[in-house]
């Protein structure tokens, strides 16, 4: 038997459900990120260990150590615990340059000996998903004309971006961004703000392009190089971002039933957006994340996250709230299209993106040119990494 209360109480839900009061909806079931979990394993355990031209690693490896030997020996490595001081790591660094000569015999030894590699999981999962990204090739000129009036904007002055790691050990990894006013920061203005103008800094223009499509996938990128209507190149690289989350448009598309999950790639939406430019704007804008960029005038690859140029197929964007920057990396990735072969070879973590979340999550990086458009535009490989950590 109810008593008089429970009778009560089961009859006001009823009434709630039944007529649609102002009951609050159930809270959405929280999402746990897994735990990066690693489990010692050995260099025979690394598919392709004794095949792959190490040589190939030279300059990425170089350029990390020589930010690794710039920092506070007494700092940790970075979030992954295991991973130590910045002190261990210099040591191994100081090693590194000391060795004449390398080919993939003296570096395979030099790994054997002062590295043990250990496998990563997510939970106990080790496998997680690849996707590829490169530098964006435009057309674009100094000054705005009928043709290039496209801009790609500057990063403004008012611009604040905050390592909420910098305040909160559990927030480390995490970013936001805006504009103080009033003593107070506000969030910044959206993609679809900037792209019509709405916005203070409207004349931060640092190039024009030809193709709003272009500048969309440039922002994805991070980088690329313009060629200009003036003669030469310009190459631009990531300067800030303005602080909103991204959302891949692809979804949206499969939403709408333009797409399908086995059919998204870069290549379709880049075709679905150039053959409905009336649409195409309204659904770029879905991804509120707008990124400003600089004019770069060194001569190796797009600078990474890390600081340091890219290396093509050597350098790979990993979740920075969960590994550090500089950490090498055995993967073991399916092909990223048919006819190519699996990606079984050192890579050095130096980059991140906003889709990149996730123990086992990666980027590679594959350089500039058509094949590494085509390559990076349809990767969506499963694969696994072991990373390399000081014996010590």
């Amino acid at each position: 038997m109810f008593s008089k209360i429970a009778l009560y109480k089961y009859c006001l839900v009823l009434v709630f459900v039944l007529v649609g009061c102002e009951a609050e909806d159930p809270k959405p079931p929280v999402e746990t990120t897994p735990s990066v979990v690693l489990k010692p394993a050995s260099f025979d355990d690394l598919p392709g260990w004794v095949v792959d031209d190490l040589g190939g690693i030279v300059p990425a490896l170089d350029l990390s150590c020589s930010r690794i030997l710039k920092a506070d020996p007494a700092k940790n490595f970075g979030p992954l615990e295991q991973a130590g001081t910045f002190k261990t790591w210099q040591e191994k660094c100081a090693l590194w340059f000391a060795i004449p000569d390398k080919n993939s015999e003296k570096i395979r030894a030099f790994l054997s000996a002062h590295f043990a590699p250990w496998h990563v999981h997510a939970d106990e999962n080790p496998e997680g998903l690849f996707t590829g990204y490169y530098e964006a090739a435009l057309r674009g000129s100094k000054v705005k004309t009928d043709i290039y009036k496209y801009p790609i904007y500057t990063r403004p002055d008012d611009l604040v971006m905050v390592d909420l790691g910098a305040f909160r050990e559990e927030l480390k990894g995490q970013r936001i961004a805006g504009r103080v006013q009033d003593g107070a920061l506000k969030p910044y203005e959206a993609r679809a703000a900037i792209e019509a103008g709405d916005w203070p800094h409207a004349d931060k223009v640092l190039v024009w392009a030809d193709d709003p499509v272009d500048v969309f996938f440039l922002h994805i990128q991070g980088s690329g190089r313009v060629d200009l209507a003036q003669g030469g190149f310009m190459r631009v690289g990531y300067a800030g971002q303005n602080g909103h989350p991204y959302f891949a448009i692809g979804k949206d598309l499969i939403a709408r039933g333009d797409l399908t999950k086995d059919t998204v790639s870069m290549q379709t939406i880049r075709a679905w957006l150039e053959a409905h430019p009336d649409e195409a704007e309204a659904v770029m804008n879905k991804n509120a994340s707008y990124v400003f960029f600089q004019a770069l005038d060194h001569e190796g690859g797009p600078i990474g996250g890390e600081g340091v140029a890219l290396t093509a197929e050597r350098s790979l964007a990993i979740d920075r709230s969960l590994l550090p920057y500089g950490l090498p990396l055995w993967v073991d990735i399916a092909p990223p299209k048919e006819g190519e072969k699996p990606i079984q070879r050192l890579m050095i973590a130096q980059d991140t993106g906003g889709a990149i979340r996730g123990p086992v999550r990666g980027d590679v990086f594959w350089g500039y040119g058509q094949r590494a458009a085509d390559l990076a535009g349809v990767m969506k490989s499963k694969g696994q990494y072991w990373i390399l950590l000081p014996r010590e």
